[in-house]
């Protein structure tokens, strides 16, 4: 009886740690909430104090409490650490604020976030400046971009899109307010056009109308046709439609100067018109040029991006670009366009080069991070913006099928803008809705 009993005991402890390691790799976020995040919080709160000390985030204290130490607690004086003011768990790590001493800034703390990991047992720290005196820490306790599922709480709203996941746990947002113009780079299977997928699904239940440049006869956006207000799908139209789009900005203008606005947003509800988004899917077309009688159009159309770069902002006119590659060898015009597109997000690369092209002059410290994304991880990128800030993220798979429903769903949402009416496509029929012929019953054979 004790053999089997015993036996019993080892089998059962041996399927508990068995059933620990495969929650573990098949269900992080489980296993995160019951066994990493009571573990880490663990860690943390043991060892925060002797961490911080080895790692060189302590300071001096203040004359005033060495005395105070000395004087009356008697007891030795210590480097005072930074004041922890919260520890809160999330689904995905550990939210921890800290109160910086007198001497410490958030670089400090920045430079130190590997060791911190190590020390915590966490997958990752960043660090993020609230506001002065005061950084938070975002832990993930596992690899959130393995298996990205977004948070709950991530909608689109105004012209804020959830297009992706951060490393931190957190989404990522297009927002077209604070960041009216982004270039997109990366490779042929990078996660280019699920990126584009997911941004077209965000931007579909907004008010705003979607313009898209497809000089790929339409294979990308073609299909989005329900929601798009306007489309081009060759370099002769798509000039066309950037000299249409030249002039609306244009009238624009007229309106604000007519009622002393400064941008879109100050005119009344009743007068203000739908903000615009142009999705370019493949830039390098609207560029190149095959013989000398092309020159023409493609100076009208760089002229034109260039033009709406620099001004449409203010009347709510955005650019969404998107190429394998974006620099000088494209031709005249092409840095100073992507001079004007504020947000970088750069996929997986075939050289160096490109990385360098997206971020080298927003956020250079990315660039390796750009030039090491794994193949084998399709809608990873590095996205940065004009502040430095970068960050890794990854977008959700979403099916086209799925993507072209919400656009069907939404097609009511598409503003009237008359000017954009003859680059209106029209959207093909959906095949779930077309109802096959009777068959008709054969004459009876007298």
């Amino acid at each position: 009886m004790t053999d089997v009993s015993t036996w019993l005991e080892a089998s059962g402890a041996i399927a508990g740690v068995g059933g620990v390691g495969y929650m573990k790799v098949r269900a992080p976020r489980a296993y995160w909430a019951t066994i990493g995040m009571p573990a880490a919080w663990a860690r943390f709160t043991v060892q925060y104090r002797t961490t911080m000390d080895v790692c060189g985030l302590t300071v001096q204290p203040s004359g005033l409490r060495a005395f105070m130490a000395r004087s009356v607690a008697r007891r030795e004086v210590q480097p005072v650490p930074p004041k922890v003011r919260r520890v809160r768990g999330t689904s995905t790590g550990l939210r921890v604020t800290l109160r910086l001493p007198a001497g410490l800034e958030p670089a400090d703390i920045a430079a130190a976030s590997e060791r911190l990991r190590h020390a915590w047992g966490v997958h990752a720290v960043h660090v993020l400046a609230t506001k002065p005196g005061f950084v938070e820490l975002r832990m993930t306790g596992y690899d959130v971009l393995r298996r990205v599922r977004m948070p709950r709480k991530a909608q689109a709203h105004d012209l804020v899109v959830p297009v992706a996941l951060k490393d931190d746990g957190t989404a990522y947002e297009r927002d077209y307010r604070k960041i009216p113009h982004a270039l997109t780079l990366g490779a042929n299977q990078s996660g280019k056009s699920m990126y584009q997928r997911n941004l077209i699904k965000g931007l579909a239940g907004l008010p705003v109308a979607l313009v898209g440049v497809d000089c790929k006869r339409g294979v990308e956006q073609s299909r989005y046709a329900a929601r798009l207000s306007a489309l081009a799908t060759n370099p002769d139209d798509a000039a066309s439609l950037i000299d249409v789009l030249v002039a609306e900005m244009e009238d624009r203008f007229d309106l604000l100067a007519k009622h002393g606005a400064s941008d879109l947003w100050a005119l009344p509800e009743r007068l203000r018109p739908a903000p615009v988004v142009v999705l370019v899917d493949e830039i390098a077309e609207l560029f190149l040029i095959s013989s000398k009688k092309d020159e023409e159009r493609r100076e009208r159309i760089v002229t034109g991006l260039i033009r709406l770069a620099q001004l449409s902002r203010a009347v709510g006119i955005y650019l969404e670009i998107c190429g394998q590659r974006f620099g000088s060898e494209l031709g005249k015009g092409a840095t100073m366009l992507r001079a004007q597109l504020t947000g970088r997000v750069v996929h997986r690369v075939n050289d160096k080069q490109t990385a360098e092209m997206g971020l080298n002059d927003v956020a250079p410290e990315s660039v390796p991070a750009a030039c090491t994304i794994p193949a084998d991880r399709p809608g990873q990128a590095v996205a940065a913006d004009s502040s430095g800030g970068w960050s890794r993220i990854r977008t959700p798979e979403t099916s086209e099928s799925e993507t072209v429903a919400v656009c069907r769903e939404f097609a009511h949402l598409a503003p009237d803008l008359p000017a954009l009416e003859p680059f209106r496509p029209v959207a093909p029929l959906d095949p779930t809705l077309i109802i096959p012929p009777m068959p008709t019953e054969a004459p009876a054979i007298p």
